[in-house]
């Protein structure tokens, strides 16, 4: 995976993502449209598919709404990266196949708009000057359902 770096800092909510008075939508491209508004109101309009967030600590916090995760994947996100993730964000991400990566002080070390390649098999970030940084591996069985696109694929693609 290769894409331009999004920069967010610590404590990103489910709120911030996508502010709840959007919860009444559930069509991808409506929440995409209002996805980290409350930050960056152009956020849609600049991502490209394959861009990837780097957040700081406790990214997804706040309520367990699926919207969130929804609205990072439909405006092109192809992973986010940051030092730590809020449990339940952590699991809605995944089961919808957007991949969390865990990576200690990447926020001091990635900047915006930086290209980079994630290789998710060697738990590797590696920047467009190619130092690498490492981040937890994701474990096998959570690889195969984020390559099936989410859990609901992975349990079809199972029988």
């Amino acid at each position: 995976m290769k894409g331009k770096v999004w920069k967010f800092g610590n404590d990103i909510d489910t709120d911030i993502i996508i502010p709840g008075r959007y919860l009444i939508y559930t069509d991808e491209e409506k929440l995409a449209e209002h996805c980290m508004e409350g930050l960056d109101p152009d956020f849609n309009e600049k991502t490209n598919q394959g861009d990837f967030i780097v957040g700081g600590k406790n990214f997804g916090c706040g309520s367990s709404r699926e919207h969130a995760p929804i609205a990072l994947k439909a405006a092109g996100i192809s992973a986010v990266i940051a030092e730590s993730f809020a449990r339940i964000f952590y699991r809605n991400a995944t089961n919808l196949g957007l991949p969390l990566l865990e990576a200690p002080g990447i926020s001091k070390e990635i900047n915006e708009g930086e290209e980079i390649e994630i290789d998710l098999e060697k738990g590797v970030i590696i920047s467009a000057s190619g130092k690498e940084y490492e981040f937890k591996k994701l474990p096998p069985f959570m690889l195969e359902i984020l390559e099936n696109g989410g859990l609901i694929e992975y349990i079809k693609n199972k029988k």
